[in-house]
């Protein structure tokens, strides 16, 4: 495995070669929902390049930059185990200069679910994403479905940049005890990580009621937030899969989406119908 951290120097590395390139971008911490990803692009790729980079412009003030999960050296054992080709490590200073262009999120997808309390985030997560694919020039790159909404905004910038790039969704991996793998959850608690087993219990409650061919959606939220209870709930949808209001689910075109804070811990979780 080969480790760059100039961009400039990556870009270089791979214009020599001729071999598809399978890209999984993530910020490091790895855990079985990224290797999940690693295995996909290897499957369908000749090369695949995986970065890391905790990106600042994502993180808004009193977030968690200072105390992100880094495992740097575990992460790049993990990499060369799961058959990565190159890894993409660069510093800040790669990546930003001190006057910046940005990609802006879109004015209404952008700014609703997760984007109405973190106002910004996702014009960070855009343009270090647009950086990123301009640097590796991949034919496919590979996100997981728990950042449903992000997936969504990458998907949809991809499409109106006229990039040429595949986004390839990966399905949420979870742990045996149904919590969905986040970088996060080191932060929970033993008696916090209990209390967040509530947000697939709910998801799972939800999936019960469609089986009955109960598709109000606001029948499936009730339930969803009485489960939830007492955790902070953050959001709890009932969205197309184009991110629209729906008022009944429709099978192959629905994500019901949740985000809670437990304790200051901000965890996503989602089902697609």
């Amino acid at each position: 495995m080969k480790i760059i951290s100039d961009p400039f120097m990556l870009k270089e590395h791979l214009k020599k070669s001729n071999k598809s390139i399978g890209f999984v971008p993530t910020m490091g911490a790895l855990h079985e929902g990224h290797i999940s990803l690693i295995k996909k692009a290897r499957q369908e790729n000749e090369i695949v390049v995986v970065s890391i980079f905790v990106n600042p412009t994502q993180f808004l003030a009193g977030e968690d930059l200072e105390r992100y999960p880094k495992k740097d050296d575990a992460d790049k054992k993990i990499c060369e185990l799961a058959g990565v080709d190159i890894l993409f490590f660069p510093s800040i200073e790669n990546i930003y200069t001190k006057d910046e262009a940005k990609v802006c999120a879109p004015n209404l997808r952008g700014y609703v679910l997760e984007g109405a309390s973190r106002p910004g985030h996702f014009s960070g997560v855009l343009t270090v994403v647009m950086k990123l694919l301009h640097i590796v020039s991949p034919a496919r790159a590979y996100f997981g479905k728990k950042d449903a909404q992000q997936l969504n905004l990458i998907s949809l910038m991809v499409k109106q940049f006229f990039m040429d790039v595949q986004i390839v969704p990966v399905d949420i991996v979870r742990d045996s005890d149904g919590l969905a793998l986040s970088s996060r959850n080191v932060y929970l608690s033993k008696t916090q990580r209990a209390e967040a087993l509530k947000i697939p219990k709910s998801l799972y409650a939800a999936s019960k009621l469609i089986s009955k061919n109960i598709f109000d959606a606001q029948k499936i939220k009730e339930e969803i937030c009485s489960i939830l209870d007492p955790l902070e709930i953050e959001y709890v949808e009932v969205l197309s899969r184009d991110f629209t209001a729906i008022e009944k689910v429709e099978i192959g075109n629905t994500i019901i989406l949740v985000e809670v804070l437990v304790g200051k811990t901000r965890l996503l979780d989602n089902i697609w119908l």
